[in-house]
């Protein structure tokens, strides 16, 4: 019998794989992100301190009222310029990228690309 493959299991290992040399400190945190099939997901975390500075989603009421008749990638692209403005407010200027085992495309793109433009340095 044909087996299907898990493709977020693959994407859990990849993940475990790529965080062995992805930590966020507290001069550089770590900006991760989380896509599911409707919304997306950013956080910025300092794991010297286990802490998160800031977070921004699509469910979020500031974004969410921006959303309508947008696709999910232009909501990225939203929640991305969103988390940037809320790091600059906290003071975070420059960040490691965390994908969170998601290829660069798409969505984690326009995010990457949303939080560039608001001036996060990565």
């Amino acid at each position: 019998m044909i087996s299907k493959i898990d493709k977020n299991s693959v994407r859990k290992a990849r993940h475990y794989r790529t965080r062995r040399y992805i930590i966020g400190t507290e001069a550089r945190p770590r900006l991760n992100v989380y896509r599911s099939l409707q919304h997306i997901y950013a956080q910025i975390i300092d794991d010297k301190n286990g802490v998160t500075l800031c977070a921004s989603s699509t469910l979020d009421a500031e974004v969410k009222a921006q959303l309508e008749g947008k696709t999910k990638k232009e909501a990225a692209m939203i929640v991305g310029e969103v988390i940037g403005r809320r790091a600059k407010e906290k003071g975070v200027n420059q960040v490691v990228f965390d994908r969170g085992g998601y290829l660069y495309t798409g969505r984690v793109a326009a995010l990457a690309e949303g939080a560039r433009k608001s001036g996060l340095d990565f």
